[in-house]
């Protein structure tokens, strides 16, 4: 190899291939500093068929707003979900229960409304790996 291949090896291919790897992978932010609790596992969404219908804290579901059903915690309760494979974030509030125990079986943690799939960019695939952060408990601060 000449001096001057050399020199366009390592001041221009490698550091090229370099940006491009980098480029391909998104970057998930780590757990936030304020975050009450945090977990991981699947998130599915639940739209058009629900929409309107009484949810679990008693208002109506609304598939356009950012909420979200979740097993345990209190009605209220602020969470950050992260898409782990793009790094997308939205902000849900819990308004009700769910998914059910056969989702939860395998490995479902939070049941999205249309909008927050729509945001986390999941719709096609209906269902994606998700990281949890609780930001504020709800009002009853644990027990419904």
């Amino acid at each position: 190899m000449t001096g001057m291949n050399r020199r366009l090896l390592l001041w221009v291919v490698i550091p090229a291939l370099v940006a491009t790897g980098c480029a391909t992978r998104s970057k998930v932010p780590s757990r936030s500093p304020g975050a009450l609790e945090v977990r991981e596992g699947l998130a599915t969404y639940y739209g058009e068929e629900f929409h309107g219908q009484t949810t679990a804290s008693g208002i109506p579901f609304d598939m356009r707003a950012l909420v979200a059903a979740h097993p345990t915690y209190p009605f209220g309760t602020l969470v950050r979900v992260t898409n782990i494979t793009n790094g997308r974030t939205v902000r849900v509030r819990i308004v009700d229960r769910g998914p059910a125990a056969g989702a939860r079986a395998s490995g479902v943690v939070i049941d999205l409304s249309y909008r927050a799939a729509d945001a986390l960019r999941f719709l096609r695939d209906g269902r994606v790996r998700v990281r949890l952060e609780v930001l504020r408990w709800g009002a009853n601060g644990g027990a419904d």
